[in-house]
């Protein structure tokens, strides 16, 4: 699908010598002798707008009380590794909802979940590795390798691009010696998009002082990593008017840059635009809770949806991976709307 002819090298002054009508096409001639075909679709006056979403899907918004109401959430193992009608749900539900559930999934083995996150793309190599799984054992420099409570935040915010996808499949809890339970580990999401729209409606300054100041990032934990963005990002970044995707997680956060604050704001002004962001994303409202179980693998949006997780008390067995954003939207497009459409829709 590539374009094999140099246009630089088509005269200027070419011009029309005939042109017909027909009832799908206009058949055109040029000057030079070359003879051309145009889809009436494609000469369509919308069919080249910028404007145009790149799908159809409108995100569904949704608090802790919605998505209790909503189904479905989640679709079966067999499903995705059996059939791209089984993986077109899984990535519709990722793009309308944000996360999917899949259930049934085998957990004696963390290669199935592995399998599964392939049936949507390549998973991500980072500092972390490829396709991971671990205990609370501080293996890495990082807070997810303790059983530390987790407040809502999206992954790889040092990243220039964060991942597009994350995924959790949590293969064991034992308790710890001597209790039958192990309490703790419950699992939360927040769509970030939705409270991004109750911040505007409290506080339509806040929005803008958190998509206007852009912020350090960082990894700095591990020996030899000191990982930061190409460039400064701010906490909701806006693509025409639309919010875009958020990059948030207050543990990795830099120090607020004076000089990047603009003309008649301040340091104080950004950290109580923070403050009632953060509110939000921690209030029961919010917070859609739950407890991952063995069998049951959550993928979600990483741009999107925030999580986090209670502490805990004993053992957790997590497994999971990164998908990149790239990667999965290609899929979604070829699942849900097949070849031919998907790249007209990247065309135009």
């Amino acid at each position: 699908m590539q374009r094999t002819f140099d246009t630089f090298s088509i005269p200027k002054d070419l011009h029309i010598t005939e042109a017909r009508a027909g009832e799908t096409h206009i058949y055109v001639t040029w000057s030079d002798g070359h003879k051309s075909s145009y889809s009436w679709h494609f000469l369509h006056p919308g069919a080249h707008s910028a404007a145009k979403p790149m799908t159809d899907v409108v995100p569904v918004l949704w608090n802790a009380r919605e998505i209790n109401l909503r189904e479905p959430r989640s679709i079966k193992y067999a499903q995705v590794m059996d059939s791209e009608a089984g993986v077109a749900r899984l990535t519709m539900n990722i793009r309308t909802l944000g996360f999917s559930f899949v259930t049934d999934t085998p957990y004696e083995d963390p290669n199935d979940t592995k399998r599964l996150l392939e049936r949507i793309a390549f998973i991500r190599q980072t500092h972390y590795g490829g396709f991971y799984d671990f205990q609370p054992d501080l293996a890495m420099a990082d807070t997810a390798y303790t059983n530390l409570a987790l407040a809502p935040h999206t992954d790889n915010t040092y990243f220039t691009e964060p991942a597009g996808l994350q995924a959790f499949h949590c293969l064991a809890h034992e308790p710890p010696k001597g209790q039958a339970d192990a309490p703790g580990g419950d699992s939360l999401l927040v769509d970030g998009f939705k409270a991004a729209r109750m911040l505007a409606e409290q506080d339509p300054d806040a929005v803008g002082i958190l998509s206007n100041v852009p912020i350090p990032w960082h990894a700095s934990g591990n020996e030899g990593i000191t990982i930061g963005p190409d460039k400064l990002y701010p906490v909701l970044e806006f693509h025409r008017r639309e919010l875009h995707r958020i990059r948030w997680n207050n543990d990795d956060r830099g120090v607020v840059p004076i000089s990047e604050l603009g003309t008649g704001k301040s340091v104080e002004a950004w950290y109580e635009a923070a403050r009632k962001w953060d509110q939000i994303l921690r209030s029961q409202e919010m917070q859609y809770q739950f407890k991952l179980t063995p069998g049951t693998v959550l993928i979600f949006d990483n741009w999107r949806v925030l999580h986090g997780r209670t502490a805990f008390e004993g053992i957790r067995r997590i497994c999971g991976g990164y998908i990149n954003r790239d990667d999965f939207i290609s899929r979604f497009r070829n699942t849900n709307y097949g070849h031919e459409s998907s790249v007209e829709r990247i065309l135009r």
